[in-house]
């Protein structure tokens, strides 16, 4: 097969682990007998440095080229500590997001039995934990009208009948593809736009008659997920609530450098880890790229190249299980690896196998 796949490093961290995501990528075209061209575009920070602008004109025209983008992080602490900015890295996330369409994220939530250990949660309530949250995102108070002036501030939860619909489309046809169980996340006791999303769910159930739904307050989906996380097959919630929700997740998981996410939509799928740019951190070779990884391999599987995902999860399982990880999932005694080492081990484990 033969890919075009736009590479959006961003800022901080992302540069270190895109390296890592790109050179999996090598490891399968070259085992598998598949072309990726790559063509490289600038986002975040880093665009607003170069061209005033985090989203620039360029960048979405190279990720319309292409039949993919793999994108790693935005943000710096310029901007999250001024909060009187007018143009921020994240603008350039919201933009791509809008501008490409993309109006299904898709977050799978899962242990690794080696880490369980990390989690704060108790090891009873995590084993066996494997769900996904589809967050809608295009939508809602993160790009509802907005007012600020010294004295009052508010931003617009807004949300249409299409974009609803299209969104639990994606949820129920993800359940039925999985364990047939959907969980619809809102706050209609108390906010217009979460009735109208129930209201609109409710209608639909009827087309999906095998799947199994039912419907939680996003307070009380917030406590179960990290008490009750085998509940959960699919989660269906709007933009604000499935931010934090998703993060939340990293709980299960043990670490946000393990989640990977796939956005979706009307143009070029995005596929990035749910982590941020972690300015901090930024070359000093620490930082996790399994995420990146696994990001990779949620593309591939994009493509119907189940085979090559498939192997991309091998090899990360296998560098879990060999304790070739960085150091914030490390175990104690273990070896140390930073972002390069770990990323090269998953790239020979390809090459032997």
């Amino acid at each position: 097969m033969k890919l075009k796949i736009a590479i959006l490093s961003g800022d901080g961290i992302g540069p270190e682990i895109m390296k890592e995501g790109v050179g999996v990528l090598n490891a399968i075209a070259s085992k598998f007998g598949h072309t990726f061209e790559y063509e490289e575009a600038i986002c975040g920070a880093h665009a607003i440095d170069e061209v005033g602008d985090p989203y620039p004109a360029a960048t979405h025209e190279a990720c319309m080229r292409a039949d993919a983008v793999l994108f790693a992080a935005v943000g710096d602490l310029r901007f999250d500590n001024d909060p009187t900015a007018k143009v921020r890295p994240e603008q350039g996330l919201l933009a791509m997001r809008k501008q490409l369409g993309l109006f299904a994220n898709v977050r799978p939530v899962a242990t690794f039995e080696c880490l369980i250990h990390k989690s704060p949660l108790k090891d009873e309530l995590l084993r066996g934990a494997d769900f996904v949250v589809i967050r809608e995102l295009t939508g809602g108070m993160y790009f509802g009208e907005k007012y600020q002036d010294n004295d009052k501030a508010y931003d617009t939860d807004i949300y249409t009948r299409p974009e609803i619909e299209r969104i639990l489309k994606v949820a129920f046809e993800t359940a039925q593809k999985r364990r047939k169980h959907l969980t619809v996340v809102d706050k209609a006791n108390v906010l217009a736009s979460s009735r109208l999303w129930r209201q609109i769910a409710k209608e639909m159930e009827p087309q999906y008659p095998d799947v199994q739904t039912d419907y939680m307050f996003i307070d009380n989906a917030s406590m179960r997920v990290l008490t009750e996380p085998r509940f959960f097959d699919v989660i269906v919630t709007e933009n604000t609530f499935g931010d934090i929700l998703t993060d939340e997740t990293s709980c299960i998981t043990g670490s946000m450098g393990l989640q990977p996410s796939a956005s979706l939509g009307e143009h070029t799928p995005l596929f990035e880890p749910v982590h941020g740019s972690w300015p901090q951190a930024a070359g000093q070779n620490i930082a996790n790229p399994l995420a990146q990884i696994l990001s990779v391999a949620m593309l591939l599987e994009h493509f119907d190249l189940t085979d090559e995902g498939a192997l991309v999860r091998e090899a990360v399982d296998a560098s879990l299980a060999a304790n070739v990880r960085t150091p914030e999932i490390q175990v104690e005694g273990g070896g140390h690896y930073g972002t390069r080492e770990v990323g090269q081990w998953i790239i020979d484990y390809i090459g032997k196998k």
